[in-house]
């Protein structure tokens, strides 16, 4: 991103606006001591509160996403760690998928587990599908597995669940093999199958390649062959222009429209893209989403101009296919800016730190390598008037280690990771895990360089291949002057137009818009979205501890869908409290639409649309 666009855009004024909350927090008891909830007062509108089950070991942050099986009798719950897993450590934790009887929607049974390999969680994407092929006929479970400690493994693995209380192993951690040497299958955020007559298919979403889009024929699931290994980025649908570079895969799902295969992808700062795969073999690009150069929200909440965050999260086509609804994944409610002497650049907070010690962040930067084992040393700071901070170029180890390094040269009072080199990096910045006890911060590889005073060139910084930055161990940069941060909310909900891809309208609950609701209350952003199975204008979003909502499309002209916007008409908010991850439809055999929502502390949660 160029500067002077990035100053013209970027306002650093928080901007307070009365918005009335509908719901209070308890910030003693609700999910944690460190941290409130938002709590509501239960069910309202078309949402209708039907069963609940608690998982056997429930405890907080322990369930991920939630699958429903083709006939409604079985819902699974992903596993994804808990505190057991929490970092990039593990402690030998070992995931895997709840096995939920729900033939009884008012008392649904926990029937069984499905266990993954140690340290191997189970995410986003679950899904159970009814394939028939010349090689199976059944229902598969897809399963992603993403890495939680040193014994973890990758890719992806299919159950046969067609008798869900016996299942049988497929095919286990399966996937492509570069990440390490070729020891283990590369991470996997998300999977999607889907039958296309007399052979099946799987999509999957690789966390460690710039080609993150693989397909694999499935048709005998004991074998999957990959057969597509795509980075969309080729077909430029990330806008460097407004720093939106971190472009990759996070979700996807497959549908078949006027007998043709389309795949809709989510792909982060990207947008939403589509894709004809009749041949998954060879996919055709059929087009992508742009973000507008101001972000909408914040401007109709408090008349700012500042660029979109990007993060498109997830999204589903409506029932008739005239919409594609996208949602927004966004945790931090502040756009955090680091000013020294060539500008502003946009920054992000380190997990270790609070946004108070991230704006008390002052001083001279002293610029002290990747900060890795093997690496040259981090030499101790230098004695310079006011503080020094170290920065430190992403690479090579964990965060952690990085910031472990600089505490243990001495004299520095703060940490400032520059990112790395690639097209998913550059200026784009996101936000670091790190454990220890001195402020971080992440900031893009064009301000790095520029606070060192060197030429940075992004053609060649997204050319993907990595080089160490040219910057002597020990150089002295520019004085930052300032660390301030912007309210910009939470994440937030697209309504798209699916034959133009135009953005129509968006969508926020309240209190993610009002300061107010920044910290003490949990996550307030959006997740993931089901549309309903039989309403086109109806679909249900996750909204984390903003519970779930129901949103309808309303159109002043029917016949001209830029006039179609999106309507809050129903939710429900525990008053204890909630934390919604997944969220699934299905028609149940009395003709009622069930919304199955999976709340990452205790477990299922049936509603229906009454």
């Amino acid at each position: 991103m160029k500067n002077k666009i990035f100053r013209s855009l970027l306002i650093v004024a928080v901007l307070l606006v009365a918005i009335v909350p509908v719901a209070a927090a308890h910030p003693d008891d609700q999910h944690g001591e460190d941290e409130g909830h938002l709590l509501g007062t239960g069910e309202w509108g078309k949402i209708e509160l039907v069963g609940q089950l608690t998982v056997s070991d429930a405890e907080e942050d322990l369930i991920a996403d939630v699958a429903v099986d083709p006939d409604g009798d079985y819902a699974y719950l992903a596993r994804w760690g808990g505190a057991e897993c929490a970092g990039p450590e593990g402690n030998g934790v070992d995931g895997g998928v709840y096995v939920i009887d729900i033939s009884d929607l008012e008392n649904p049974v926990e029937v069984g587990f499905i266990r993954t390999h140690q340290d191997t969680l189970v995410g986003e994407g679950m899904q159970v599908v009814d394939v028939t092929t010349s090689y199976f006929s059944g229902e598969i479970l897809a399963i992603n597995h993403e890495l939680c400690g040193k014994n973890g493994k990758g890719g992806f693995s299919l159950w046969d669940v067609t008798n869900p209380l016996k299942p049988k192993k497929l095919s286990e951690n399966f996937g492509e093999f570069s990440r390490g040497g070729g020891h283990d299958a590369n991470q996997y955020h998300s999977v999607f199958i889907w039958d296309a007559g007399d052979r099946a298919y799987l999509v999957a979403s690789d966390d460690e390649e710039a080609t993150d889009v693989d397909i694999y024929d499935i048709t005998n699931p004991k074998k999957p062959v990959l057969i597509a290994d795509l980075d969309l980025n080729e077909f430029g649908v990330s806008q460097p222009e407004l720093g939106l570079t971190a472009s990759f895969l996070h979700d996807m799902v497959v549908k078949q429209i006027d007998g043709d295969w389309i795949m809709l992808l989510s792909y982060w700062d990207g947008g939403w893209v589509l894709l004809n795969v009749n041949d998954p073999a060879n996919p055709v690009f059929l087009g992508d989403t742009d973000y507008a150069s101001v972000d909408p929200e914040v401007l109709a909440a408090f008349g700012l101009s500042i660029i979109p965050e990007g993060n498109a999260h997830q999204a589903e086509f409506t029932i008739d296919n005239r919409f594609i609804i996208g949602t927004d994944e966004d945790f931090d409610p502040y756009r955090l800016t680091v000013t020294f002497e060539d500008g502003t650049f946009r920054a992000n907070i380190g997990t270790n730190t609070t946004l108070e010690d991230a704006e008390a962040i002052s001083g001279t930067p002293i610029f002290v390598g990747r900060a890795c084992p093997g690496d040259p040393a981090v030499p101790p700071a230098p004695d310079l008037p006011g503080d020094e901070i170290a920065v430190v170029e992403r690479g090579a180890c964990l965060f952690t280690e990085k910031v472990a390094a600089v505490l243990a040269a001495g004299g520095y009072e703060a940490v400032i990771i520059m990112n790395r080199e690639g097209a998913d990096a550059c200026v784009g910045t996101l936000t670091p895990f790190v454990e220890g006890d001195i402020p971080t911060i992440l900031i893009g590889r064009d301000a790095g360089f520029a606070m060192f005073d060197i030429p940075f060139d992004f053609a060649a910084c997204a050319d993907d291949n990595p080089e160490l930055a040219p910057i002597p161990i020990g150089t002295v940069g520019d004085p930052i002057t300032d660390v301030g941060a912007t309210f910009d909310g939470w994440g937030y909900v697209h309504l798209i137009d699916a034959e133009t891809l135009e953005l129509l309208d968006t969508f926020a609950i309240p209190e993610a818009m009002d300061p107010a609701f920044a910290t003490g209350f949990s996550d307030l952003s959006v997740h993931e979205v089901a549309v309903d199975p039989q309403d086109p204008s109806l679909a249900y979003l996750s909204y984390y501890s903003g519970g779930l909502r129901a949103i309808q499309i309303q159109c002043a002209n029917e016949a001209d869908t830029s006039t179609c916007e999106l309507v809050e008409v129903g939710g429900y908010l525990d008053p204890a409290g909630n934390n919604f991850w997944g969220v699934e439809t299905f028609v149940g055999d009395d003709g009622f639409t069930y919304i199955l929502a999976s709340d990452r502390d205790s477990g299922l949660w049936i509603f229906r649309d009454p």
